[in-house]
């Protein structure tokens, strides 16, 4: 792990990011967990269960590899180099709006320049070294244009980022060969710091009686730009109460700061709808997984076997059995009329639907990531486990020379 000179500490007291009124630093607290969360009444906190900001990965990420077992301070002799850099926490106070190329870009730009001279960098041109960019690869690949406005910024456009492996939270399907950019889970708001709350959670959850058959939280999009919101309002309005709503929207509850209602509304669900939003994958999707509520994507980018391969099952070899956690809806079969979503979701009878849901909550420990702040009780693999595995994985594969110049239309 490489030790960044101070003005690189992007969340440090003083720096731009930290003091910028739009800042998620001061989120970041407890290890990047966030607060923990409080019953109602000042009652004991619940175990394992914090406010975790959707971003918090690049702080999470880094507190784990504090505790990774096989840290070496010997460049030379390492299988991978973790660079400790938050580009995403960076970019978030100017991520949108009129901000000219330098605003955007000068800060990480500076990282990589000094990035790119340290000796660990000369012996395979940062080809092994790995970093954590908790945003959708979408705000990192902006082509700049001479037009201000917009989001994003080009950090993963740079040669320098171009030959690193950068864990993200989303990444094009389509691009063909694949470039270095894998999906990992966000965090959601479990995170256990033993085996056993896992396996008390998991039962729990087995033993949960669901009122609702379908719940969505989250908003509609302005002026119609994501009808496929419209229509789940629609089918959840028209449900004779079936459905479980949480409207995140205008003057409403927001999602973000009600964890507790959206946790409670997934834990006394059977499906989870995860239509798109501002990008394929929505972090609600991970929030349905730790509450055992079986997901409905309705877009083929949204789903966990094309985004998440490497958490997505036990075994990443494993064939078959591929629709057995999830149900898949084409959104252009909903618009157009063809299907009702609450009629496709009524088809299952209560042992299909236990049978998915024992396979989502299988998925638990996977998809969640460890309190940081502790040594884990236990031997659970979590997805920071999974994540570091297959990074050395590739890292092996680049350095044997199977993978060249650090893409490979198969590396994933």
């Amino acid at each position: 792990m490489l030790d960044l000179p101070p003005r690189f500490h992007v969340c440090a007291e003083g720096s731009p990011a930290f003091d910028s009124e739009y800042s998620l630093c001061p989120l970041m607290s407890n290890g990047g967990l966030g607060m923990a969360l409080r019953r109602a009444g000042n009652h004991p906190s619940f175990h394992g269960r914090y406010n975790t900001n959707q971003y918090a990965l690049e702080v999470i990420f880094h507190n784990r590899m504090r505790q990774y077992e096989c840290l070496t301070d010997d460049p030379t002799t390492a299988t991978a180099v973790y660079v400790p850099y938050y580009p995403a926490l960076e970019l978030h106070p100017h991520l949108c709006g009129s901000f000219n190329a330098t605003a955007r870009n000068g800060a990480s730009e500076a990282f990589l320049r000094w990035l790119s001279s340290q000796p660990s960098w000369a012996t395979h041109d940062g080809r092994d070294h790995f970093m954590v960019a908790s945003k959708t690869t979408w705000m990192f690949r902006r082509k700049e244009s001479g037009d201000d406005q917009g989001c994003g910024n080009s950090f993963l456009e740079q040669p320098e980022s171009r030959n690193m492996t950068v864990l993200t939270y989303e990444t094009d399907i389509w691009e063909r060969p694949r470039r270095g950019y894998f999906p990992v889970p966000y965090p959601s708001y479990f995170h256990p710091s033993s085996a056993g709350e896992v396996a008390t959670w998991q039962a729990r959850l087995r033993a949960t009686s669901r009122s609702w058959l379908f719940a969505f939280a989250g908003a509609r999009r302005p002026n119609g730009t994501l009808p496929i919101r419209d229509r789940i309002f629609d089918a959840c309005d028209g449900s004779d109460g079936r459905c479980g709503m949480l409207d995140c929207g205008g003057g409403h509850v927001s999602c973000r700061r009600s964890p507790r209602k959206v946790v409670s509304l997934f834990v006394s669900s059977r499906f989870c709808l995860q239509p798109p939003g501002d990008s394929f994958m929505r972090r609600s999707a991970v929030d349905a997984v730790m509450a055992g509520c079986i997901p409905v994507f309705f877009h083929e980018a949204s789903t966990f076997e094309k985004q998440y391969r490497w958490h997505e099952r036990d075994d990443p070899n494993r064939e078959g059995d591929r629709g057995s956690y999830y149900v898949f809806v084409d959104q252009n079969d909903v618009l157009q009329g063809k299907v009702g979503i609450e009629e496709v979701l009524s088809r299952y009878n209560d042992e299909e639907v236990a049978a998915m849901r024992d396979e989502v909550i299988k998925m638990i420990p996977r998809f969640m990531y460890k309190d940081p702040t502790v040594s884990f009780d236990g031997g659970t693999r979590d997805a920071f486990d999974i994540a570091v595995d297959e990074v050395l994985a590739r890292m092996r594969r680049i350095k044997d020379g199977e993978i060249l110049g650090g893409k490979d239309g198969n590396d994933d």
